[in-house]
């Protein structure tokens, strides 16, 4: 195990290396126009753009950018390990940016995650268990809804529902658990809830489908056979060997949310990396968009690496070299 998790992790190391080579390169080199324009005034002089393009290190060869923007993300610039440079917009470090949102997009993630993987997982197995039931048909009724129902509507009626017409809820916007957990929960609650339809759904029809086919193989009518009990059954050989899939969506559907719940975040006004991102997009602030894509980046290689070692302890048919 630890060899396998040593070798897991050198090649993490080889993914991040790609990546930020291949985003460097489309974000400082294919997109049209000169960065520098836009920092220069409405009316730019040779001389100014210049000037901007130096302060920038826009001038260097680009081996030269990308070299020195590894170098600083290992050992860290003037604003702080790890290093990612400071805002073309708001010549704010990129850093302390990236601090201030995560919490933001962490607090939706963690709060949705544990919502849709208890619902999806709980209606799936009861879908399963009750197969061509009405509750079947109710519980894939709702799967249906929530997969259908676009995120940005389910936001919107629920602000107007909850927020609006019954004042249940604190409505838009963030407020740090380290001020006030009660206002922290109370503005994250609505976009837990909305996030979580959408994954929950998808959870529960995949729940279903793999218990289903689980509970068809031999093992399980060897299990039956021994006499043991159909909770023991269900729980303890069917759903564990069915839960292999999921741990594998739910790692990686949490780290690509890092950078990913944009619509979310803006429905309910939440100003994460997901906003950020995008709104760096437009701005044409590269670095911010940089800093995003590494963290996001960074989230999908670790999920899978916390996912590959899960599955030791779910499926005792894989082992690890």
């Amino acid at each position: 195990m630890v060899v396998y998790i040593l070798r897991r992790l050198l090649w993490a190391v080889v993914v991040l290396l790609a990546v930020t080579l291949i985003t460097f390169f489309i974000f400082y080199k294919l997109p049209p126009g000169d960065p520098a324009l836009r920092f220069v005034g409405k009316q730019p002089t040779t001389e100014s753009i210049a000037l901007v393009r130096h302060n920038l290190g826009l001038d260097q060869p680009f081996y030269v950018q990308y070299g020195k923007f590894l170098k600083a993300i290992v050992l860290g610039d003037k604003y702080g390990w790890p290093g990612l440079g400071y805002s073309y917009d708001s010549s704010v470090p990129i850093r302390d940016k990236i601090i201030e949102k995560a919490p933001r997009t962490l607090s939706l993630i963690v709060g949705a995650s544990i919502l849709w993987l208890g619902l999806g997982v709980l209606v799936g197995v009861i879908s399963a268990i009750k197969r061509r039931t009405a509750v079947d048909r109710i519980a894939m009724g709702f799967a249906l809804f929530g997969i259908s129902a676009p995120v940005f509507w389910l936001g919107l009626m629920a602000l107007f529902i909850f927020w609006y017409k019954l004042s249940l809820t604190a409505g838009t916007g963030y407020t740090p658990i380290t001020e006030s957990p009660t206002q922290w929960a109370s503005h994250l609650i609505l976009p837990w809830i909305v996030l979580a339809l959408l994954y929950a759904a998808i959870y529960a029809r995949m729940v279903r489908g793999n218990l289903l086919d689980a509970m068809g193989e031999d093992y399980i009518r060897t299990a039956r056979a021994k006499g043991l009990s159909e909770r023991t059954v269900i729980f303890h050989h069917g759903l564990r060997a069915s839960l292999a899939p999921i741990v594998t969506m739910f790692g990686l559907d949490i780290a690509l949310l890092v950078g990913g719940a944009v619509i979310t975040e803006t429905v309910f006004n939440l100003d994460g990396l997901g906003f950020m991102a995008v709104d760096s997009v437009f701005r044409q602030d590269l670095p911010a968009t940089l800093g995003v894509v590494l963290v996001a980046t960074f989230a999908v290689v670790f999920m899978n690496l916390v996912v590959d070692i899960l599955y030791a302890f779910l499926d005792p048919r894989v082992r690890y070299g």
